[in-house]
């Protein structure tokens, strides 16, 4: 007769205790699996030091990379999976592979560049350096458009005071390792919201490594979203674990959880636009679950959210809100890319092919494990709920042509977990992993082949799905670094450009992405002539020197108007289907000789002109 499963609520743990036998002996097993995790790391320092970035094509940093990168992936993800799979390996070698993993990921960047990555990560050091500057928040009307910073402050004044606490002169010090210090944010709340609904190491540390090669996004480098992604999955960890109706636990103190989750929730709220509405819908979910006492996160949510929005946001929202309205509901619109954000070129296509298969393959695979393990539909259905609660937002806005990808990262957690449970052995409860191990008592023969079947397809399989996972994350992370990627030579550029440039000055280029793009943009007008509509841009690329000096023209003295083109907006306009690279040269040859511009600056990596001025006036700083 089967043993009965004992009763559990819902915010208890699932234990899981299905672990196969170790196939090594016992005899020495404790050091076995330091050997594949030091040899990857080997490999990877040989390769960060015979990588050369000087010259990236249009499969970023995929094709830069030393051969020894890849060895080393393939070493490091092979250890994780026999190491993680073996119920004699002591607990802290699972961890130690997630944390090797995330410094081939997520550290190889910021030692093969001289500089840090991501225009909007120099944009973000902007804000910071504005705050810093002024000393306060302003208004659209000082600030323009960039005034929704403000209106958004919590992760820029704390980056401010950080700068200030550490002594450097700007962020731009510390952002290139920030993608490596918000994906170890991550790991707490994770293990929090894993934990909850098993005790499996197997299952738990495997969620950890498809999450962390499935968050090929990229928002994990320096900006608000990487900060309130964190909080966000701390709001959850707490409400899954403290809130649930477990029949009334002692000593909980139900108030101090919930002056935490306030103090959460109110740093999200004034970090980040998108984030608090994605928290909202997944805690909304949950309690509809009757799994969890009460409404009080999910109303302390909206209410914080509202506050804010009604306040210190409102001259933003009330300047967006018709655009946001007419969005609601228009779904294909919402996740359709508009002009300037098509892949074009071999390898850019090739890098967000790979990318979505990498997405395509981790939804799979938690559609398999919902199928496969029967007993998680029913435990872990909060964590369900909150993998598909996301999924509503794609009706809501289109983000910048952006939601697509935000939805998939707040989808990730979970799906991550479920998607573990398919490369896993059955999972199954106290009670019904007792049962078996008597029944493999009773009848050794059956079991004996039923373990020569999981040995087999249980081990191998599985494990080339973690390979091809795990490598996959390379092209889709940084398969586009030849964008992302700025040379010492062009931030020495615009470094000089602003410099020379005095207040009132207008700076224009084919669009943002270069360094500093935005320094000190509370005194510096900025135009980029790609975001126009396409029949300007097509009157620009026909008559390239008029066109631009007659957009450049009405700046009052000593302000001057400049023209800047560099290898990082070339880069940008290329791979996303705007202005070849021919195109490009025909407007600085254009520029170069008509008699309205002078030459600034010049280097390797780009060009600045300047509109010449009328004799008498003048215009740069000295």
């Amino acid at each position: 007769m089967t043993t009965p499963e004992p009763s559990r609520s819902a915010a208890e743990p699932v234990t899981d205790l299905s672990d196969l036998a170790p196939v090594l002996p016992a005899r020495g097993l404790a050091a076995r699996p330091a050997v594949p995790l030091l040899v990857a790391l080997a490999l990877w320092v040989y390769a960060v030091r015979h990588t050369d970035v000087s010259r990236l094509d249009d499969f970023g940093l995929v094709t830069a990379l030393h051969p020894t990168f890849w060895a080393g992936l393939v070493v490091l993800t092979t250890g994780f999976w026999f190491t993680v799979r073996d119920p004699r390996r002591r607990n802290g070698w699972s961890p130690a592979y997630v944390l090797g993993l995330l410094v081939m990921e997520r550290a190889t960047q910021a030692v093969v560049y001289p500089t840090p990555l991501y225009a909007w990560a120099w944009k973000h050091d902007a804000v910071i350096d504005h705050l810093l500057t002024a000393g306060r928040l302003q208004t659209a009307d000082q600030l323009g458009d960039m005034a929704v910073y403000d209106q958004w402050p919590g992760f820029f004044a704390a980056q401010a005071a950080l700068v200030r606490l550490l002594g450097v002169d700007n962020a731009a010090m510390y952002m290139a390792w920030w993608p490596l210090v918000s994906s170890l944010m991550l790991l707490l709340p994770l293990l929090l919201i894993y934990r909850t609904f098993t005790e499996d190491r197997r299952h738990i540390w495997t969620a950890v490594w498809l999450f962390c090669i499935g968050n090929w996004v990229g928002q994990d480098y320096f900006s608000p979203q990487s900060v309130a992604f964190a909080l966000h999955l701390g709001v959850l960890a707490l409400v899954l674990r403290r809130y649930g109706r477990s029949g009334g636990r002692q000593g909980q103190r139900p108030a101090v959880w919930t002056v935490l989750i306030t103090l959460l929730l109110v740093a999200i709220v004034i970090s980040h636009q998108l984030t608090p509405g994605m928290l909202i819908v997944s805690l909304v979910a949950l309690c509809l679950t009757g799994r969890y006492r009460g409404w009080v996160p999910p109303v302390t949510a909206v209410v914080i959210f509202l506050a804010w929005c009604l306040t210190a946001a409102l001259p933003f929202l009330s300047a967006v809100m018709p655009d946001m309205i007419r969005s609601v509901g228009d779904v294909g619109a919402n996740v359709e890319t508009g002009y300037g954000a098509t892949p074009t070129g071999t390898g850019a296509i090739a890098t967000s092919w790979a990318a979505r298969l990498l997405s395509a393959l981790v939804l799979l695979l938690a559609l398999l494990g919902v199928l496969r393990q029967r007993v998680l539909r029913h435990r872990a259905l909060p964590l369900l709920l909150v993998a598909a609660a996301p999924l509503p937002m794609l009706a809501a806005s289109s983000y910048g042509s952006e939601m697509i990808f935000r939805v998939l990262m707040f989808m990730l957690p979970g799906a991550a977990f479920f998607a573990a449970a398919a490369l896993l052995p059955q999972v199954r409860t106290l009670a019904a992993d007792a049962a078996a191990r008597e029944a493999g008592r009773r009848q050794p023969g059956t079991t004996r082949r039923s373990g020569l079947t999981i040995g087999r397809y249980g081990t191998w399989l599985p494990l080339l799905t973690l390979l091809g996972g795990t490598l996959a994350f390379v092209p889709s992370y940084s398969g586009k670094d030849r964008i992302s990627y700025f040379t010492p030579q062009e931030v020495a550029l615009v470094r000089q450009l602003f410099d020379r440039a005095a207040e009132g000055s207008l700076v224009v280029a084919a669009n943002r992405n270069y360094p500093l793009a935005y320094d000190a943009y509370w005194s510096v007008d900025h135009y980029w002539f790609l975001d126009d509509d396409r029949r300007h841009v097509d009157e620009i690329v026909r008559n390239p020197a008029a066109t631009l000096a007659r957009d450049m023209t009405g700046i009052e003295s000593p302000g001057r108007a400049y023209f800047l083109l560099t290898d990082g907006q070339s880069a940008n306009s290329e791979m996303n289907g705007q202005l070849d690279q021919a195109q490009l040269d025909r407007i600085r040859r254009s520029v170069a000789a008509s008699p309205r511009f002078e030459l600034v600056a010049e280097n390797s990596a780009g060009v600045v002109y300047a509109l010449k001025q009328p004799s008498g006036t003048g215009g740069e700083r000295r």
